[in-house]
């Protein structure tokens, strides 16, 4: 297992991460790992990017919009 030291916690958010582990029933060492396994369950995985998915939609009628109109200058 490795090891992690985080400074500069400030004394409000000690208290309440306490308060979690005291009605967890957990020491705070413990609470505090809860607290990051479920963080890192939530990073997005390496391949993310890849299960995107794009969804088109036809409209009706067919207007085209230029460049100019969109963003407002000429793209140079």
């Amino acid at each position: 297992m490795h090891s992690i030291m985080i400074r500069n916690v400030s004394p409000a958010t000690l208290r309440a991460l306490k308060r979690l582990a005291r009605s967890h029933h957990r020491s705070l060492e413990e609470e505090v790992r809860v607290i990051l396994d479920r963080a890192a369950e939530m990073a997005p995985t390496g391949d993310s990017a890849g299960s995107l998915e794009l969804i088109t939609i036809k409209t009706k009628g067919s207007t085209s919009w230029r460049r100019e109109e969109i963003y407002g200058d000429d793209g140079r």
